[in-house]
């Protein structure tokens, strides 16, 4: 294990992006919150560092590989080679002293590294078992996703209870939840939302999209599409090392708003769209928290939308003081930075009616997986026009966002004929995994150009 002469601290800062100006009679005040951590050596940095967030002063982490091995997993057979490959790969890249665990995924959930119920710490040993043991895997059984999410949530709080242990689930399925209900998953991801994240992956393509994409989701996670099992290794290798990068537990978005204020929403809206104005936590008089996970050397933004009352000509106030907090063991919680969002009235027209580039910007990329998502619906649903007027609506903010990325995988799914005006037509026959790839994707988002 590393041994480091100097804490290393993670350095978070908020910076808010807003028109203030609202006109006479406005009570709408919305901004742009970006979140940015950095400089905490985070990325390829050793678990065991010092850290000063953390009570014991250290930071561990935990991590619980769930591998799907359903029937379903041998058909093709490359699916299950590539699954204990990419886990393999996955393994390979953990650091020294991080705690893990290896669990089999069928209708039931099996422990198959270490077992007991104990988590393995990492090195060069219990790296060549956990290999050993994946190479034992095979498929057969039915998918109940919902108990290997219990049984990565019982090991994760096997070695330590501690607040600022970092979590993390990697899942791997390649076919529907059969073998439980909707309503028992959905109680699954009720009870261990907030106690880890989990990044989600569906291989080739006979699993549900919403599914996916709902559990990635609950557990502040990502979701994609592998539609080829031979690529399997290197995304399990690049969601692990992201992994590994995580620094800090449990952050949450505290949003302070004063008498007559309320918050009329917050969604995280890059790197990806995610709602969380349902998640807050009431968190003191006026206080809300909204979680946001574990962080790295990163960045994300934040829309907040706040309504205040109305005020005089002239006159400002504070519509909300927007902190960024982690639990402390005595149950308060420490503030890592702040912004304040403002309202000031005015009769200038020109900047009352100004709209931020940042705010109109990250409207228009909410609006995007909006419409994708329905308009892909609407395809499935055999509505050809709605399908074409919502897709074309994507294609044309897609262009004007510069969502480059988005906007090529809408090309698989239609023919574009004039972007800027959203002119498209649906093709006649699409590859199932570029239907799925779209809707997985369609919450990724880009920032605002510079």
């Amino acid at each position: 294990m590393a041994n480091f002469s100097k804490p290393t601290v993670p350095q978070f800062s908020v910076e808010v992006y807003q028109n203030e100006y609202l006109p006479e009679g406005g009570r709408e005040v919305n901004a742009i919150v970006t979140v940015t951590s950095t400089g905490g050596g985070t990325v390829g940095g050793a678990v065991g560092a010092p850290h000063l967030y953390s009570p014991g002063g250290t930071v561990d982490a935990a991590v619980a590989l769930m591998v799907d091995c359903s029937g379903s997993m041998d058909y093709p057979p490359t699916k299950m080679r590539g699954a204990r490959e990419a886990s393999a790969a996955a393994i390979d890249t953990l650091r020294d002293g991080v705690h893990f665990a290896v669990i089999a995924g069928t209708h039931v959930a099996k422990e198959i590294y270490p077992g007991n119920g104990r988590l393995a710490v990492a090195d060069a040993t219990t790296r060549d078992q956990a290999k050993q043991a994946l190479r034992k895997l095979s498929a057969g059984g039915g998918t109940a996703i919902g108990t290997w999410l219990r049984l990565a949530d019982r090991l994760l709080y096997a070695a330590d209870s501690s607040a600022s242990m970092v979590r993390h689930g990697i899942l791997l399925t390649d076919g529907r939840n059969e073998h439980e209900s909707p309503e028992d998953l959905r109680a699954t991801l009720d009870a261990t939302s907030g106690r880890f994240t989990c990044d989600a992956r569906g291989v080739g393509t006979d699993w549900e999209v919403k599914e996916v994409t709902g559990i990635a989701s609950a557990l502040l996670g990502t979701a994609d599409i592998v539609a080829d099992p031979a690529h399997l290794a290197d995304d399990f290798t690049q969601m692990m090392e992201t992994a590994m990068g995580k620094e800090v537990a449990d952050v949450s978005l505290r949003l302070w708003t004063p008498l007559g204020s309320e918050i009329k929403f917050v969604k995280q809206v890059a790197p990806t769209v995610e709602e969380l104005t349902e998640r807050r936590a009431e968190a003191g008089p006026r206080a809300g928290d909204y979680p946001t996970g574990s962080w790295g050397d990163e960045s994300r933004d934040y829309h907040v939308c706040v309504q205040v009352p109305t005020a005089e000509l002239g006159q400002e106030m504070l519509a909300a003081r927007v902190s960024l907090v982690i639990p402390q063991p005595d149950g308060s919680a420490q503030s890592l930075s702040q912004g304040l969002v403002r309202a000031v009235w005015t009769d200038d027209m020109t900047a009352s009616t100004s709209i931020n580039p940042q705010v109109a910007h990250y409207t228009g990329q909410a609006e995007l997986a909006q419409v994708i998502q329905q308009g892909l619906d609407a395809r499935k649903a055999g509505d050809a026009d709605g399908a074409t007027a919502k897709l074309g609506r994507a294609v044309q903010l897609a262009a004007l966002s510069g969502n480059a990325d988005t906007a090529k995988l809408l090309s698989k799914v239609v023919d574009v004929v004039d972007a800027a005006e959203g002119t498209v037509r649906l093709k006649p026959k699409v590859a199932e995994a570029d239907e799925m790839t779209l809707e997985t994707r369609s919450t990724k988002t880009v920032r605002v150009k510079k």
